[in-house]
């Protein structure tokens, strides 16, 4: 089972390579990873998302609280939460085609960030899903070349 986790963790050099270095030690995959400072300059919140079973994930958590400069973990799966994904997708963009690209952005609510004789490069945002979905409808248009920032999250506020 996917599970997204969200790690506090100091914004001290080498804090990152002791996360990463737990998860290839014990030979657990990061489908994705994200990281940025929070409010707090010297705190930084790492979103990453893994798979596998309850006690694996428990596992890993209990790995985490080891390391000295993690704050906090949590497993958002067991709240409710909201995630995002952004990617930059270039796509064959040729007279013929063009029409039907924008059409699908639009579709999308994605965004024509960068533009060339023969591609467009485009900005999409949402979940993992939506992700998926529009490469799924470029790609027999002609993707050139796609980058991902991976998943952030964030808890839902209680109503």
């Amino acid at each position: 089972m996917r599970h997204t986790l969200s790690v506090l963790l100091q914004n001290k050099p080498g804090v990152l390579s002791r996360v990463t270095g737990l998860f290839s030690g014990r030979g657990f995959n990061i489908e994705s990873l994200t990281v940025a400072p929070t409010i707090e300059k010297e705190v930084s919140c790492l979103t990453l998302v893994t798979s596998g079973d309850e006690s694996i994930i428990e596992q890993i958590t209990k790995q985490l609280h080891k390391l000295i400069d993690v704050i906090k973990v949590t497993d958002m799966s067991e709240h409710e939460y909201v995630d995002r994904e952004m990617a930059l997708i270039r796509v064959k963009a040729e007279a013929s085609t063009r029409a039907e690209v924008l059409r699908v952005i639009d579709i999308f609510r994605g965004k024509v960030v960068d533009v060339s004789p023969k591609s467009y490069v485009v900005e999409v945002t949402g979940s993992q899903t939506k992700i998926k979905a529009i490469i799924d409808i470029l790609r027999p248009i002609g993707i050139q070349e796609i980058v991902r920032t991976g998943a952030v999250a964030m808890t839902r506020a209680v109503k």
